[in-house]
């Protein structure tokens, strides 16, 4: 997979970055980088985002309520990996990549 990259300026939350299920092992890693003011969370889900049902539950990562540049990352499976800005009016970009063949 090619590293994927979402921007999120403001409160709100970026559209899901679906992952691969049909790599072994999964290795997903993912940073956010912060401009501004911002406080952000790197959440995950096991459901399928877009299902037409609309019910996904998403769970933080270890990058939950943070403030500052941070990364992390899966080594088990998720099905999409969103960021979240909970409060502040900068920037936070998540750049997620996942080890396995495109």
């Amino acid at each position: 997979m090619k590293t994927v990259v979402q921007s999120q300026t403001g409160v709100g939350s970026t559209k899901p970055i679906v992952t691969n299920l049909n790599t072994t092992p999964v290795n997903i890693g993912f940073g956010v980088v912060v401009t501004g003011t911002v406080n952000y969370t790197v959440q995950h889900s096991y459901d399928d985002p877009f299902s037409s049902t609309g019910l996904v539950t998403w769970f933080p990562s270890s990058l939950a309520a943070q403030t500052a540049n941070g990364s992390g990352s899966y080594l088990s499976p998720v099905t999409a990996v969103q960021l979240v800005v909970n409060s502040g009016t900068g920037t936070a970009v998540l750049s997620l990549s996942q080890a396995g063949i495109e």
